[in-house]
């Protein structure tokens, strides 16, 4: 192996860009330099930090373009426009959101490698969801987080599959409704009811959206009991959360629950189809699961008496699996 092939794999492997642009993300520096910029004691001395450090971290930012030097120190170019405002891309990498919290534990890689056991747990001695629970403000984050990752696809799935063909559609652990409320959208005859542990901005989208009287949601857990008798059960980013065991609950949770003649509608990344490889290794270590291949699905689900009718791919990113009871 060349030096060169050498160089290029440990810049490959360098943690410090990627922690830099999380770091300067956290402190708001793309916002906070727009326009015509301002000088690192300056900044350094409204945020409450060292300037020397915070110069630093600048300098490298500003070789990788993000940054550019003025007269007045440092200012934000268009590239690193693409860090600012309330973006899918601000919310993952700021450190105090889920998703920024989440990636850390990446430094726990190994152990899941080596156990299938989620890296999260080890990290911050508690499961991802329990912290949530115990983090409000991470649970906010995480409901704008999954808001920003639905908000272009979400039309998509809507109009990607026939959801007239259902009179009723429980949307299981949908968490800010903004798929169910496309769906309803696109499908006026159609009502549905949302099921999360927390419905608040489910709630509010609704009421925004004028959905009232055709959507609902109601507090609750997917390990429990679900709401009784609808056409369909909607799984969107849901069972690759889960190792296969607790991912079957969810799934018999779901039979238990519908129709004779119900649908189970699990929408994801499948591996093999549309998931990327690097989302698989995320799934694997803040959550302990995994971006299942189509024949994984029908095993886990045919252990809960349900058959794979078929797979539509309904998005860039997601697939839709329709299964039948038994």
């Amino acid at each position: 192996m060349g030096s060169d092939d050498a160089n290029t794999i440990l810049r490959m492997a360098s943690l410090a860009t990627p922690m830099a642009l999380r770091v300067a993300v956290t402190l708001g520096l793309p916002d906070r330099l727009r326009g015509d910029g301002a000088d690192v004691e300056d900044l350094a001395a409204d945020l409450g930090v060292a300037p020397v450090p915070l110069g630093l971290l600048l300098e490298h930012l500003t070789t990788l373009g993000f940054f550019e030097r003025t007269a007045a120190g440092y200012r934000t170019t268009g590239y690193g426009e693409h860090l600012c405002g309330d973006t899918l891309t601000s919310v993952l990498l700021n450190l105090d959101t889920a998703g920024g919290r989440a990636e850390l534990a990446f430094v726990e890689l190994l152990h899941s490698v080596t156990t299938g056991d989620a890296g999260y747990d080890r990290r911050y001695g508690r499961n991802f969801w329990a912290d949530l629970a115990a983090h409000p403000p991470l649970r906010e984050s995480f409901d704008r987080q999954m808001a920003h990752r639905l908000r272009a696809e979400a039309p998509q799935v809507a109009a990607g599959h026939d959801w007239s063909r259902f009179a009723t559609v429980v949307d299981v652990g949908g968490g800010p409704g903004t798929l169910l409320a496309a769906i309803l959208a696109a499908h006026p005859g159609t009502r549905g009811r949302l099921v999360d542990l927390d419905v608040s901005a489910a709630a509010r989208t609704f009421a925004a959206l004028g959905l009232e009287d055709r959507a609902s949601a109601v507090a609750g857990s997917f390990f429990d009991p679900l709401p009784a008798r609808a056409d369909a059960y909607l799984l969107c980013d849901i069972l690759h959360d889960w190792d296969d065991e607790r991912a079957g609950r969810i799934l018999a949770c779901c039979v238990e629950a519908a129709r004779p003649a119900g649908r189970i509608l699990v929408v994801e990344s499948v591996g093999g189809r549309r998931a990327r490889t690097d989302m698989d290794l995320a799934m694997l270590v803040i959550f302990g699961g995994r971006e299942r291949r189509v024949s994984e699905f029908e095993a886990l689900a045919s252990a809960r008496g349900l058959v794979l009718d078929a797979v539509t791919d309904v998005s860039e990113g997601r697939s839709l699996l329709e299964f039948r009871i038994v």
